[in-house]
């Protein structure tokens, strides 16, 4: 009896493995498909600061626009907050361009960029107080989360009124110029690194750090001014800006890895 059952159980396993071995390994489910990458197609806005630099271009006129002096150089410098925001698209990857994003986008600085502005016997301080600009940007995102472009655009900029005072004693007014808004024309450059996940911070989706440099042309100005007996003169006046800044991005509905 103890043999009859022996040799069952050995056929009945011979029979199961030989059918084990028919229906193959056991199945595994797929790998669920990995997610997508990031677009950064969408709207932003930001908000930060940074540090300028001016340079304006001038010399003394007549009221009537005669020259009365040479070109000479004066500069200033310092801080400046911006606020902004834009668009971007980026292109399908399909197309062959989908590393490219194209945006357009609008900002405003208040600042404090000033320095005496030196006029042969006589100087006065000169204050870039505000700017704004439009643009359009082109960039390349060198990884999904990290992009690199180049802007440019229209830019309008504000100076204070000038308030000139004799350089020898006793610093008495030598009269002054109104403030004046310039129009002109700006090209950069810079990078956007989304911030979420990184270094393991525990920041919400959509927030991004931005650094940008930025070099700005105005169309030059003949300031009618008064002297402190009430003659008039004339300063013209061509301002150069450079500015770097750093701000913080949010980009609305922002779904990346």
């Amino acid at each position: 009896m103890k043999k009859l059952l022996t040799a069952s159980i050995l056929v009945i396993g011979t029979v199961y493995s030989a059918y084990a071995a028919d229906l193959g390994p056991a199945y595994k489910a797929p790998p669920p498909p990995p997610p997508p990458p990031p677009s950064w197609t969408g709207c932003y806005v930001d908000g930060g600061a940074g540090y300028g630099l001016w340079n304006i271009d001038h010399f003394a006129e007549t009221s009537a626009l005669v020259p009365l002096t040479t070109t000479s150089t004066s500069g200033g410098r310092g801080w400046f907050g911006i606020v902004g925001g834009g668009c971007d698209y980026q292109f399908s990857p399909g197309s062959g361009w989908g590393n490219w994003v194209v945006g357009a986008f609008a900002d405003y600085e208040f600042m404090d960029l000033h320095r005496n502005l030196q006029e042969t016997t006589a100087s006065g301080e000169a204050k870039e107080s505000s700017a704004w600009g439009v643009g359009g940007r082109i960039g390349y995102l060198v990884t999904p989360n990290v992009l690199t472009y180049w802007d440019g655009g229209y830019t309008q900029t504000r100076f204070d009124q000038i308030n000139f005072s004799f350089d020898s004693a006793p610093f008495a007014p030598a009269g002054s110029v109104p403030a004046h808004t310039y129009n002109g024309w700006f090209i950069g450059g810079g990078t956007e690194i989304s911030l979420s996940g990184l270094f393991g911070l525990p920041l919400p989706p959509g927030l991004f750090l931005r650094s940008e440099y930025r070099y700005s042309s105005f169309n030059s100005a003949d300031l009618q001014g008064s002297g402190p007996s009430g003659a008039g003169f004339a300063l013209n006046t061509k301002p150069f800006v450079q500015t770097i800044w750093t701000a913080l991005v949010y980009r609305f509905g922002w779904v990346g890895h």
